[in-house]
Order: C-alpha cells, then sequence, then structure tokens
C-alpha cells in the first residue's frame, strides 16, 4: 500500500507542476504532435554489478564465503510520452550467486539468467526544479513487471561445488517453469517486479550518460532454490517445489551500473543558453529530445507591435501614387497621356493604340495595293463627334467610317468595336440613352453602306461616365459628343449565325456577299 500511495502522490504532484509551468494554453498545433516535432525514442545499454538478495545471502555489504562478484547487461528502449512520463522495454541477462553459512551451510549460483519487463518513468527533475533549472540533467524514478528466467544449483560449502544438493532445473521444477531451451536445460519462469531510479546527463544532441539503480522483486522463493523454515535440518528441500510459505522474505535482486543512452530521431540538437544566461530553443535549427524539452518553450511569444512599428509596416506596405497621366487625354484621341507617343494630334485623327496619327484612308490603299496579308489587325481608334442632342452621322464622319467599311472587308479576321460617349448635360439615363441611338447609327451606316459581315460590328455606349474633357466648356462638351471606332483582332469565340440584315440562307451566309434586307409579305 505504500508504494501505490507513493506513485499517486508523484502522478499527483507532477499534473499540478506541469499546470503551474504552463504559462499559456498550447495550441492544437503545437508541441512535440505539431509543427514544431521533438525527437522521444532512445536506446540505453547498462552494464551493472549484481547482487543476491534472500536466505542464501549472508551479508548485505560483503561477500560470503565462497561468493565473488557478478554482473549483468541491460538493454532498454525508451518511448518519452511527455517531458514526465515514459515507458521502456527493458532486457537484462547475468549471473548471480550468493552463500551462508548457518543453518543451511550452502552456496548457490544462477548463471545466463534472462529477464523482461515493461517499466513506467516519471521524470522527478521537472516536477521538483523545473523545466529550466538542472537543464541538462534527468532524474527517473521507475516501476514494472515482467518474468525472469533462470537456471540455478546449490552446493554445499566447503566442497568446492563437487556436492550438489539440488537444482531448478529437473522434470520438477516449477508448476510455472516454460520450456525455454538453452544448453539443453529447462529454465525457471517467474514474475519479477523491478523498480529503481536512473540520473541521467545530456552530453550531447545524440548521447547521454548516467547512473542506474534497480531493485528486482522476484515473486518465489526458489530464486536459490531454498526457502525459510529452518529447524534441526539444515536445508528442507523436499518441500521446495510444494509453493509453501516459509518463514523468509521473498527472494530479489538489484543492480548497479553505468549507462549509455542514445538519443533515436533526425537533425538531433539540444538547447543552448544566450549571452543572458537564458535557455534559447531554435526550431529551426533542428529536433530537440523530449527527455529534457518542454515543447511550450518551443512555442514563439505573440508578437505585439508597437505603435511605431505599426505606422512603420504600414507605410512599407503602402501603393505608390497612380501616376496622373493615366487619368488625362490632352488631344482627346482616346489614349492616355501615359501611354501616347503623340500628346498633341489634331482633333478627329485616326490614331494607332500608341496615340500616333495615321492617314486612314492612304493605310487602306496600301493594304489594296500591295495585298497584305490578312491574318493581323492594327489597332486604331477614330472619333466620330455629334451635335448636341443629335444622332446623325456628320459628312466628315461618314468618310472616316466608309474608310472603316473598306478594312473591315478586306481583312475578315478583324472587327471594329463603337463606342458611345456624351457630354454631362442632362441626366444619366437620358445620357446613356443618347450614346446608344449614336453607336446604333453609325453601326447601321456601316451596315447599309457595304459592310460584309455585320457580326464584326460591337456596340458599347457609357453616356456621360468616360469623358475626355471639362465639361464646363463648350470646347471641352464638343469633345465629349463622340463615337470612337476601335479596329481590333476577331475574338477565337464566334457565333455561328449571321448577325444584322442576314436571311440566315446558305447563299446569304458566304463570305463576301452583301447582306439582303428580308422581304416583308404584302
Amino acid at each position: 500500500m505504500k508504494k501505490i500511495n507513493l506513485l499517486s502522490t508523484l502522478f499527483l504532484l507532477s499534473l499540478a507542476v506541469a499546470k503551474t509551468n504552463a504559462q499559456s494554453p498550447s495550441p492544437k498545433s503545437a508541441g512535440y504532435e505539431g509543427p514544431n516535432k521533438l525527437n522521444t525514442w532512445a536506446l540505453t545499454i547498462t552494464p551493472a554489478l549484481t547482487q543476491f538478495y534472500g536466505d542464501l545471502r549472508q551479508y548485505d555489504f560483503k561477500l560470503g564465503p565462497e561468493e565473488h562478484l557478478t554482473g549483468g547487461l541491460g538493454l532498454a528502449l525508451h518511448k518519452q510520452v511527455t517531458p514526465i512520463f515514459g515507458a521502456s522495454v527493458n532486457f537484462w541477462t547475468g549471473n548471480l550467486n550468493g552463500s551462508k553459512e548457518r543453518i543451511y551451510n550452502a552456496h548457490f549460483e544462477s548463471k545466463g539468467f534472462l529477464q523482461t519487463t515493461i517499466n513506467a518513468h516519471a521524470n522527478l527533475k521537472p516536477i521538483l526544479f523545473g523545466y529550466n533549472k538542472l537543464k541538462r540533467w534527468k532524474w527517473d524514478v521507475y516501476a514494472g513487471y515482467g518474468y525472469m528466467w533462470f537456471n540455478s544449483r546449490v552446493y554445499r560449502l566447503g566442497t568446492d561445488k563437487s556436492v550438489e544438493l539440488i537444482r531448478t532445473n529437473t522434470n520438477r521444477s516449477s508448476k510455472t517453469a516454460g520450456e525455454w531451451e538453452r544448453d539443453g536445460s529447462t529454465y525457471t519462469r517467474e514474475i519479477v517486479f523491478p523498480i529503481g531510479s536512473a540520473i541521467h546527463f545530456e552530453a550531447s544532441p545524440r548521447i547521454d550518460i548516467g547512473l542506474d539503480f534497480t531493485l528486482n522483486h522476484v515473486n518465489t522463493e526458489k530464486l536459490d532454490v531454498t526457502y525459510g523454515g529452518g529447524g534441526s535440518e539444515q536445508y528442507p528441500r523436499q518441500d521446495i517445489w510444494l509453493f509453501r510459505k516459509g518463514d523468509s522474505k521473498l527472494d530479489k535482486w538489484g543492480s548497479v551500473g553505468l549507462s549509455l543512452t542514445y538519443k533515436i530521431g533526425k537533425n538531433a540538437v539540444m538547447a543552448k543558453k544566450d549571452a543572458k544566461g537564458n535557455w534559447v530553443h531554435d526550431p529551426a535549427k533542428g529536433r530537440y529530445h523530449l527527455r529534457y524539452t518542454n515543447p511550450l518553450d518551443l512555442i514563439a511569444p505573440p508578437y505585439n507591435p508597437t505603435m511605431n512599428d505599426a505606422d512603420s509596416i504600414a507605410k512599407a506596405n503602402m501603393p505608390k501614387p497612380v501616376d496622373p497621366r493615366l487619368f488625362t487625354d490632352t488631344d482627346g484621341d482616346g489614349v492616355a497621356d501615359l501611354f501616347d507617343k503623340e500628346p498633341n494630334t489634331p482633333a478627329n485623327s485616326i490614331v494607332s493604340g500608341g496615340g500616333v496619327a495615321m492617314d486612314l484612308e492612304k493605310y487602306v490603299k496600301d493594304i489594296i495595293a500591295k495585298n497584305l496579308p490578312k491574318e493581323e489587325c492594327e489597332a486604331m481608334f477614330g472619333n466620330i463627334e455629334f451635335d448636341t442632342d443629335k444622332a446623325i452621322i456628320k459628312d466628315p464622319s461618314q468618310q472616316i467610317l466608309k474608310q472603316v467599311i473598306d478594312l473591315l472587308n478586306v481583312r475578315p479576321n478583324c472587327r471594329a468595336v463603337i463606342v458611345g460617349h456624351t457630354d454631362a448635360r442632362a441626366s444619366d439615363n437620358y445620357n446613356i440613352q443618347l450614346s446608344k441611338r449614336r453607336v446604333e447609327a453609325a453601326k447601321r451606316y456601316l451596315i447599309r453602306n457595304g459592310m460584309q459581315d455585320p457580326s464584326r460590328v460591337l456596340v458599347e455606349y457609357y453616356g456621360e461616365l468616360r469623358p475626355v474633357s471639362d465639361n464646363k466648356s463648350v470646347e471641352g462638351m464638343s469633345r465629349n459628343r463622340r463615337v470612337e471606332i476601335r479596329i481590333l483582332p476577331m475574338n477565337s469565340i464566334r457565333s455561328s449565325y449571321p448577325a444584322g440584315f442576314r436571311t440566315g440562307k446558305k447563299k446569304d451566309q458566304e463570305p463576301g456577299k452583301v447582306a439582303k434586307e428580308p422581304r416583308k409579305k404584302k
């Protein structure tokens, strides 16, 4: 009951310390199962001196008659579950011996015993001192459960092992014996409960060195093939297999040894001190081991910027001012001054996409004369101006529209986009409708004067929403009352059904034919 109460106290104490050390709640994505992963596995080898405690033991701290030093070798695989708690699988092999003159006058040996256990570990260092004090140290206490296989023989003292009294590897050696074949002998199997303590020091990112103390309680009095009873008979061997409890305690054996631990994992690193003497963890450098690291130490504290920081961040991310030339068109040719290569072209000039004045009539004649390829389209702009509140095309503008018809007819891969604008007088809705009437008038003129494919004429109208000059002067309002014609390449997606006045018959859809108006029924 004392052992159970001690373990319960340690468990409750560790929970209380864990809550105290956690300054802020850990986010779900943090810790050794989150982005800042930690290594958790380790392999330990422990060469040790072994000591038997039981009936055939005369002294606790010195060798008895015919006794000699015995040793063993331990191997353990550790899994650290939290910075405090862990588990391990342990394997031991070694020798034991003991002797006692009084009552028994016997000496026993158990060579090549085997033992395997599963142990639970508790790290007392962070519980007692915190995570950042004695940073490189680890102090474990542990307890476990497992099995021990042994083969013991008892000899009469003073006979130099020539007189053997009894051994465990007989046909009746134990009701719990398993057939563990080694050198033709049968090993006796018993339950064992190890308890112990280990102190480790982190010598490098990969290697720990330490000191290990273990006491193994074997659930039998037969490890030395002797049980208490005494009396006149020196050795009650005839009742050894009857599982009688004698007057003595159960047998046990202990070990003390130096341990060497290899920490398994990727990119192993360990914490270092900064100039102020504080322990620093940098997850970017590699993986720390959970044996010595609190996962909360890997979470960077939240950054709370000052007003100066916020102001400098805002200034650094502030967009650059927009060039005002992007919004101005000094010569009113439809090309912003920022991109206009000739910002002073005369009014009503036909310009290219770069704002360079072009002679459209000469350009069309050159195309027809030279029979240039028809697969390319030049981006050109032309302006058609109107009188106030009118949608009637003036004579100079009619000449421009005829030149557009000639160009589109020789280049079927080009299209015309007619865009209408007004000045700021009247309401928005009225100006939208007025600009619509003006672009439709221009489109009708193109169709009725020989435009072969009306589907290549698109219209857009914006009313007073896109002025090229101010609406405070007569000259400015005159420039805003305009229709722009843009020659652009055809889109890849094109309706197969003809537009305009096409009848839909196959002969009327052939390229090069002039569209006909449908006949009205009388």
